[in-house]
């Protein structure tokens, strides 16, 4: 029983789109998580970015070039440094130094919740704050107080300030009072507070890209509703466009409608994440990090959609009349199809890996190094495949065909991407290189329409005009007659007297491309040329000569007659014989 028939055969195949369905998405998981593991390695391998200069009044205070101005141990910087490395190890009691906390608080939830407000609202850029440690001394906030960032609030924009003081660990910079006493208003306005609030401490550190670990964990149950919603925005929209495309008579647009299935899917489904993605109160960097995660995802799809473009011109290419009857069109179209796609993904992976922030520019140089080289090694290899593609453009021949190729008689038997081989009269194999074959001339004659008749018949001299017109008006009518000759143009005239005949040119053409058949209707013909000769009264000529030979002893010269054989004959002249034109039988 076979395969098909079996029912548990049948209940395999109906379980193939479904998962044909789980595979998609699961590539689709792939490809998220592939973007932002190969994103966090670039930011990873990716040189940091240069240090913000200063403020102009610092630089010309200190006197020194802002790139290399150094960063004093009791600069806001350096504390703002500090604070930020134990909030990131969890360490808040420790951070709790860097405020000035009110009686009776606790600084290390205070530290918490005021990290929790700077990543959300303004995300700290240390190379904006000062090195020195006076802090910035032109910005009319008093001697000893620094301004790093502002809060939004229903009422305006609070400042967030830190004040210079001298501790038992010595001078440093830490929050203001009227900042610390402000963070609870700021924590409790936080969209994500109930998350803060409810979820371990451990899921609220930041992970690779500023993304805290319960974000990671919501990402793939983002790509899963995003699927699901791409799926359905897909289903629709290619609905609506088949109604448009049943109306056209190209199958093109259809083969490219059902290309769009996978590429469509995934845009919707980039798409719909993209919308979604606000709903992780994400931090800047990671909110920059993941567009550009997405930004990449959409250039796949129109990578994606362009490698199904290319299947389906090709598909169409190869169902054409044109290709179906040309072997060489065959095996070019889909090496060249290939070649295009090996094209398109390297450009899709660079603008990808580039749109993630890898530096490609080493890659680039190192595909052209490459790309030089791979030309001047297959130099020959690439001029035989584009002599290929002419050959296919133009189509000279097809296999079969029987042609001249310079002195070259045969038949094509194969048309390769390399080379073609004709075989001989002699029935042997001539390989001709595509590239020089596309440069010589070829003759085919399997593409004649009709087959020449062309001879001459010499008459003797002894032919009265009678007769002479006789055989003219005899073989034309005989001609016109045949019902496979062409009766636009045929060609019976007395063209001259020649040495030993009276020639008769003979020029006439059937309606065939069999060379078989035209032989037959050529040998027809002549045997009839023949009997209108001699029912008219004459006869062919011989080609002859008369020498007249002297002897020694005064005998009178006797004249010989010869057919050009034997020790008295001089030069022979050639037999003339009806010719066909035609080319040598095969």
């Amino acid at each position: 029983m076979p395969w098909n028939d079996h029912p548990k055969g049948s209940k395999r195949l109906r379980i193939l789109p479904a998962a044909r369905w789980w595979i998609r998405a699961a590539l689709a998981f792939a490809f998220v998580f592939g973007c932002v593991l190969l994103g966090a390695s670039a930011g990873e391998l990716s040189p940091p970015p240069p240090p913000s200069a200063p403020p102009a009044a610092a630089n010309a205070e200190a006197g020194v070039d802002p790139e290399v101005l150094p960063v004093a141990p009791d600069s806001p910087r350096a504390s703002m440094r500090a604070f930020l490395e134990r909030c990131r190890e969890g360490n808040y009691a420790e951070a709790a130094r860097y405020l000035d906390v009110p009686p009776r608080a606790d600084g290390a939830a205070l530290a918490q919740k005021l990290k929790a407000v700077l990543d959300r609202h303004d995300w700290l850029d240390l190379e904006t704050i000062s090195p020195n440690s006076q802090g910035e001394t032109q910005d009319n906030l008093g001697a000893g107080v620094e301004q790093i960032a502002k809060i939004p609030t229903r009422t305006g924009y609070q400042p967030v300030r830190l004040v210079r003081r001298t501790t038992p660990d010595g001078v440093r910079w830490i929050f203001s009072r009227a900042t610390v006493e402000r963070v609870d208003d700021w924590y409790a306005r936080l969209e994500d507070r109930w998350l803060r609030d409810h979820l371990p401490p451990a899921l609220l550190r930041p992970g690779p890209r500023e993304l805290l670990w319960w974000q990671w964990l919501a990402l793939p149950v983002f790509a899963l509703a995003g699927w699901l919603v791409g799926a359905v925005l897909s289903f629709l929209l290619r609905a609506l466009l088949r109604r448009l495309v049943v109306r056209t008579e190209s199958p093109l647009d259809d083969a490219l409608l059902e290309g769009t299935r996978g590429p469509l899917t995934f845009a919707a489904a980039l798409l719909a994440v993209e919308i979604a993605l606000p709903w992780l109160g994400l931090y800047a960097p990671a909110e920059a990090f993941l567009d550009k995660v997405v930004r990449a995802g959409v250039f796949v799809a129109v990578f994606w959609f362009a490698l199904r473009a290319i299947d389906a011109v090709g598909g169409r290419l190869l169902a054409a009349p044109a290709t179906r009857d040309n072997p060489a069109a065959r095996s070019l179209v889909p090496l060249m199809g290939r070649i295009a796609k090996v094209s398109l993904v390297i450009v899709g992976a660079i603008a990808v890996l580039s749109e993630l922030g890898y530096p490609v520019a080493s890659l680039l140089a190192g595909l052209g190094i490459g790309g030089v080289a791979l030309a001047l090694a297959a130099q020959k290899t690439v001029e035989n495949l584009f002599g290929s593609v002419s050959i296919g453009i133009d189509r000279p021949f097809q296999v079969g065909d029987f042609v001249k190729v310079d002195a070259l008689l045969g038949t094509v038997e194969t048309i390769g991407l390399r080379s073609t081989r004709i075989r001989t009269l002699d029935r042997t194999i001539v390989t001709i290189p595509n590239g020089k074959l596309a440069d010589l001339q070829i003759e085919s004659y399997t593409a004649r329409d009709r087959m020449r008749l062309a001879c001459v018949l010499g008459l003797v001299h002894e032919t009265t005009p009678e007769q002479l017109r006789a055989v003219l008006e005899g073989c034309e009518r005989a001609l016109r007659a045949h019902p496979k000759i062409w009766p636009d143009d045929v060609v019976v005239r007395f063209v001259g007297v020649g040495p030993s005949s009276l020639d008769v040119e003979v020029m006439a053409w059937f309606q065939t491309t069999d060379f078989g058949e035209f032989r037959t209707m050529r040998q027809e013909m002549l045997i009839t040329f023949l009997e209108l000769i001699a029912s008219a009264g004459s006869r062919l000529a011989h080609p002859t000569q008369t020498l007249h030979v002297a002897t020694r002893g005064g005998e009178r010269p006797r004249p010989e007659a010869g057919d050009g054989v034997g020790p008295a004959s001089g030069r022979r002249e050639p037999r003339q014989a009806p010719s066909a034109g035609a080319p040598p039988s095969r």
